[in-house]
């Protein structure tokens, strides 16, 4: 099996917000990191970033099939139970691969933040004005975080219930 028919596997029958296939979510991530230029492995850590997260798969298994490299990234960006933000952003911020997977995490979840509800969205721009602007600075995906960031707060302003009514 290979890897896209791998996370296929382990993210079924899980949706996104807005109804879709999970696995097109890290299919998307991968698809960003390769648009930015980075290789395979940066891919196929993109491809396999929430699989500790939300599904049964093991980090001996990702090692197994792709590489400690790989497989030691994957867990940087794989939030534990009683996780601090200062620590779990710190520790991604120290690994290259870890911090470009988040970031293109980040921006493919930004463009579908404007799915979500006013909750979800004040809480994911506040995330990401809080952590995300500093950990993108000097990266291929600053200026890109930015712009996602800022489109999101203008389909935020508009949801109001008054600007609603006026649709």
């Amino acid at each position: 099996m290979n890897v896209c028919e791998y996370v296929k596997e382990k993210h079924k029958g899980q949706f996104r917000k807005q109804g879709t296939p999970y696995y097109l979510h890290p299919f998307a991530v991968s698809k960003i990191l390769k648009d930015k230029g980075f290789d395979t492995e940066y891919q196929i850590a993109g491809l396999f970033h929430d699989l500790l997260e939300d599904t049964d798969t093991s980090y001996e298994e990702i090692r197994d099939i792709s590489n400690r490299r790989i497989a030691d990234s994957v867990l940087l960006v794989t939030k534990e139970p009683g996780y601090t933000k200062k620590k779990y952003y710190g520790r991604i911020k120290k690994n290259h691969m870890a911090r470009m997977v988040k970031l293109a995490d980040r921006l493919h979840n930004l463009s579908e933040a404007h799915f979500a509800d006013r909750d979800f969205q004040r809480k994911y721009i506040k995330e990401t004005e809080e952590w995300f602007i500093d950990l993108a600075e000097g990266t291929v995906f600053e200026k890109d975080i930015q712009t996602q960031l800022e489109s999101l707060k203008e389909t935020y302003k508009k949801s109001t219930p008054e600007e609603r009514e006026l649709d």
